[in-house]
């Protein structure tokens, strides 16, 4: 099912209301909204479902692991639609009413899960949840290889599948859904919308251990220094991306492959030009399961992004990867 602009995709009473937080000029009477608006659309003017949809199942996909994909063209039709990411390892617990939950703020969404081989039963419960609810593709990694390389395997599904947006969240509540929509509205004039714990209006639900605290803030004001960034939240992983642009950035030099990684990727992002917001949220504390975060993982991200901030240095002018 392929999602079109719709010139009636947002109520005229409350297009004007609107207008500020999508920062672009109302739209004139005929026109079709953004692609961002349309997908933001469910949550604002109405509440709504759709249609369950069904999926026929593709041979071994990304990264050399059985996956459950669409039937989606991958020719060079217009992209569409939204892609949410959910990386996952023994979260059990928390994906059924997360995936319900991301329905009620993203309806027209359609969801991708990377498990790697849960102990708890995760991937055998994505695959009860893609039968039931439609919409829904899970990838079964072999084991738990980092959530760098999860989430670059969500990229390369969005890129091969020709999706519009990618919006990656954390699959333990961590990350509410309710910011789907403000994420979205900020894609009319971004490439990058990031999920800010450190804007004005953005925070952490009690606070961060000491432990915590350390790790991102020394992470956080590293990834500025060493590598040009503007934003303020670097490390957290509740972003939404324009696809075409994650299309121009060589994928495979990508090196980190776990906590590194959200700092590495907007670094790469920044190399091909892409435009970064943020917009405010509160991470909440995890609902069930435990933290994989370690303090190892911190460090051995600081000399990642030393290398990176060498790279910056001396890699001179950003050169995007040639179209295929």
């Amino acid at each position: 099912m392929r999602l079109r602009p719709r010139a009636t995709c947002l109520e005229p009473r409350v297009a004007a209301s609107l207008e500020a937080s999508f920062r672009r000029p109302a739209q004139r009477p005929g026109e079709a909204p953004g692609a961002a608006e349309c997908l933001a659309q469910p949550f604002i003017s109405t509440y709504h479902s759709e249609s369950a949809r069904t999926f026929a199942a593709a041979p071994e996909g990304a990264w050399g692991v059985r996956s459950t994909v669409t039937d989606r063209q991958t020719s060079a039709e217009a992209p569409t639609g939204l892609l949410v990411s959910l990386a996952t390892y023994n979260e059990a617990g928390n994906l059924d009413p997360l995936i319900r939950t991301i329905r009620e703020f993203a309806p027209s969404a359609e969801i991708l899960v990377i498990d790697d081989n849960s102990p708890d039963g995760t991937g055998d419960l994505a695959e009860r949840l893609k039968a039931e609810l439609g919409g829904i593709h899970v990838i079964h990694r072999a084991g738990k290889l980092g959530l760098g390389t999860a989430i670059l395997a969500g990229m390369k599904f969005a890129i091969e599948h020709n999706y519009e947006f990618l919006l990656n969240l954390d699959a333990d509540f961590s990350h509410p859904p309710r910011f789907i929509p403000a994420l979205l509205a900020g894609m009319n004039d971004h490439e990058v919308m990031i999920g800010s714990r450190y804007i004005p209006g953005g925070g952490v639900e009690g606070g961060f251990t000491l432990k915590r605290k350390l790790m991102s803030s020394g992470i956080n004001g590293y990834a500025r220094l060493l590598l040009g960034l503007n934003t303020r939240d670097n490390s957290g992983a509740f972003r939404c991306y324009r696809v075409s642009k994650l299309a121009e950035i060589d994928l495979d030099q990508v090196r980190s492959r776990g906590y590194s990684f959200q700092e590495e990727i907007l670094y790469w992002c920044k190399r091909v030009g892409c435009r970064m917001g943020e917009t405010p949220i509160l991470f909440e504390n995890r609902r069930a399961g435990v933290s994989k975060i370690h303090m190892g993982e911190a460090v051995s991200a600081l000399w990642i992004l030393l290398g990176l901030g060498i790279h910056r240095l001396t890699a001179g002018k950003p050169q995007a990867k040639s179209p295929a």
